[in-house]
């Protein structure tokens, strides 16, 4: 296997996948989940193995909630390398949001393609 996610610290994991933090982190706690199969792409996971990560990123979440008492998050995923994926191992962020750490956060991840997140 290629993925440089193997060698990462594991914080969470589980049968099928497992979560570690974000080395270029945009906010404190900024975890990733990511699939022990390694595919491209999320929709290339068995359901079993989609049913995992999704379970696992719901104990990141709370974790999450637990050690750094964000104010909400934003959970999300490159899919692609028009959309941003970088590492093409599939992986799912898990990124605590902070009062005030955006001027203003209304359209959250529609923000992703510049000046298209106001409506």
């Amino acid at each position: 296997m290629n993925s440089p996610f193997y060698s990462k610290e594991i914080v969470l994991e589980n049968s099928h996948a497992f979560a570690f933090y974000d080395g270029y982190p945009v906010s404190q706690g900024h975890t990733l989940v990511v699939p022990k199969r390694e595919v491209r792409e999320l929709m290339e996971l068995t359901q079993v193995e989609w049913s995992e990560c999704f379970l696992l990123a719901r104990e990141v979440q709370q974790m999450l909630k637990d050690l750094f008492n964000p104010d909400g998050f934003n959970i999300g995923v490159n899919s692609g390398e028009s959309a941003g994926q970088t590492i093409f191992h599939a992986h799912i962020h898990i990124i605590p949001r902070y009062q005030g750490d955006v001027k203003n956060p209304r359209g959250g991840v529609r923000h992703v393609i510049p000046e298209k997140g106001d409506y």
